[in-house]
């Protein structure tokens, strides 16, 4: 697994849909839903008429926790749900990342915050982990 600043990510050995199919159900072991799916490739061609590696955006929530952050910060919504990608590298390999959420949630100063984006970054990154 490989970290940045704002992500966990891991090529994985999977195709793109089995990859899917594998994040989206690790994901529900760690109580989220996937709540939007944006397929770049598809979007890229109807909307640009351009030819784009497959790519999708997964937005995954775990309510108990999107709740809680909520009554710590309004406005936080701006920042959820947690975004989680699958695409098809240069190389034709398959990649999962998803957001760090304490990297997100930096920005906003709210200590209430910490402790839910620790939490939900330990979840994540146990995602990627186990792909």
């Amino acid at each position: 697994m490989e970290q940045t600043k704002y992500a966990f990510s891991k090529t994985v050995d999977l195709g793109y849909e089995e990859a899917l199919e594998k994040v989206t159900e690790e994901l529900k072991k760690e109580g989220f839903g996937i709540l939007t799916e944006i397929d770049v490739k598809e979007t890229l061609k109807k909307k640009l008429d351009v030819d784009f590696k497959p790519y999708k955006i997964l937005g995954a929530c775990n309510p108990p926790f999107a709740y809680k952050a909520l009554q710590a910060e309004e406005q936080i919504g701006l920042m959820l749900p947690c975004n989680v990608i699958v695409y098809v590298n240069d190389e034709g390999k398959t990649v999962v990342a998803a957001i760090d959420p304490i990297a997100s949630m930096q920005a906003v100063d709210n200590p209430a915050l910490g402790e839910v984006a620790e939490t939900i970054r330990g979840k994540l990154k146990s995602v990627i982990e186990r792909l």
